[in-house]
């Protein structure tokens, strides 16, 4: 009796724990089942306002000198002097040069006196003549005696304007032997020194003179943007507000902005068959000759206002396969969607679009990796995650340069 009691209290025993087993498996299974699902990703976005962006173009440029004017001799001759400083300022009238005088001087002496002398003869010559023809008239002398008092005439008549004309020849060669400047400005190196011969209109010019102020900014820019420009016009999506759309800004060679802004004066009409380009031309004011003939410049050319500019951040954008440029937006019932964007340019930190995107989309800036098309997130503003280590961004920022 006392060991089937023994069996009992242990077949006891052995159910409850197979019970207890079995309510804590059960339990186990109900928690399992009961677990709370996963958290839905948090993405950080911007949502997409119309904003009024003034577009503009970087192009490279070559300034030029407003005017030249290479200095060369009108008459052959002699150079006695040399009366300016290379490099200095000139005024316009300024005497450069002084070629000998003295052989000028004397053929203008001998006109003057061969000039005289055919004066002198002219009252005795013309009152010959009408003596001859007032005889004529009575026949008291014949007929080839007056013709030749009248030819005579003629002749000195004729003699004197000649010897007036060499007169004045003359006299502006005498003038020609003070070489002056025609126009104002920075003369440079001269390549004559004193006692050089020098020749009428010779090729080699004996100085050059340059006006810098105002100086030229030449810039090339290609056929393509000409015609994307005008296309955007004829579109009405860019708005050119008058004369100030003609102002251009200057960045020097060290990335310094220029101090005063310059003026585009006119595009030209011939396109360089080598570089499919037109040439601009840009007017700068340069009174303290910062600019020099030769340099290179970056111009910012104002192409217009874009009342309706959408731009997003440049981390927003991804690329597919195709290299394509895609973007997340959080939709209406808080589910990812994919859309394709044509991207006109880069404009500081981000991208303008020109299509794919409307006002009021959600677009995904941060989060991009851990979500997919289709998947239920939950968005924050770009702005209010940037404690997570997202960067805020501006809304206003200059068109930046577009490669040609």
């Amino acid at each position: 009796m006392q060991l089937n009691g023994t069996v009992y209290g242990s077949l006891k025993w052995s159910a409850v724990l197979v019970a207890l087993f079995g309510y804590l498996l059960l339990t186990a299974c109900d928690r399992r089942q009961q677990s709370p699902p996963p958290p839905v990703p948090e993405v950080a976005s911007v949502t997409i306002e119309l904003q009024q962006v003034e577009l503009t173009s970087e192009l490279p440029g070559r300034t030029s000198a407003y005017r030249i004017a290479e200095i060369r001799p009108q008459v052959s001759g002699l150079i006695q002097k040399r009366l300016f400083t290379e490099g200095s300022s000139v005024k316009a009238g300024e005497v450069l040069y002084l070629v000998d005088p003295a052989p000028f001087q004397a053929a203008l002496d001998n006109a003057q006196a061969a000039l005289g002398r055919a004066g002198a003869n002219l009252p005795a010559i013309r009152l010959r003549t009408e003596r001859y023809r007032e005889l004529l008239v009575e026949k008291a002398v014949s007929r080839q005696d007056y013709d030749d008092a009248a030819a005579a005439l003629k002749q000195t008549e004729a003699d004197i304007r000649y010897w007036k004309a060499t007169l004045e020849t003359a006299r502006i060669n005498l003038a020609y032997t003070r070489i002056t400047a025609p126009i104002s400005g920075r003369i440079g190196r001269s390549n004559v020194t004193e006692g050089a011969i020098v020749t009428a209109y010779q090729p080699v010019a004996l100085a050059t003179i340059q006006q810098l102020d105002p100086i030229y900014v030449d810039v090339p820019q290609s056929t393509t943007e000409l015609m994307r420009l005008k296309h955007h016009l004829e579109k009405g999506s860019l708005n050119q507000n008058g004369k100030k759309q003609n102002k251009v800004r200057i960045i020097m060679e060290d990335a310094t902005t220029y101090p005063r802004e310059g003026t585009l004066q006119f595009r030209d009409v011939t396109v360089d068959p080598t570089t499919g380009s037109v040439i601009l031309r840009v007017v700068v004011p340069n009174p303290d000759a910062v600019l020099l003939p030769g340099m290179f410049v970056r111009t910012v050319m104002k192409e217009g206002v874009d009342e309706k500019a959408i731009l997003i951040p440049q981390q927003a954008v991804s690329r597919d396969p195709k290299g394509n440029p895609v973007v997340l937006i959080v939709d209406a019932e808080d589910k990812v969607q994919q859309r394709m964007l044509t991207i006109d340019r880069a404009i500081g930190n981000k991208w303008l679009v020109t299509s794919g995107l409307a006002q009021g989309d959600q677009v995904i800036v941060e989060g991009i990796q851990k979500v997919r098309p289709g998947t239920t997130v939950k968005a924050v503003p770009f702005a209010a995650a940037s404690d997570t280590g997202v960067a805020k961004t501006e809304n206003r920022a200059q068109a930046a340069p577009k490669s040609n």
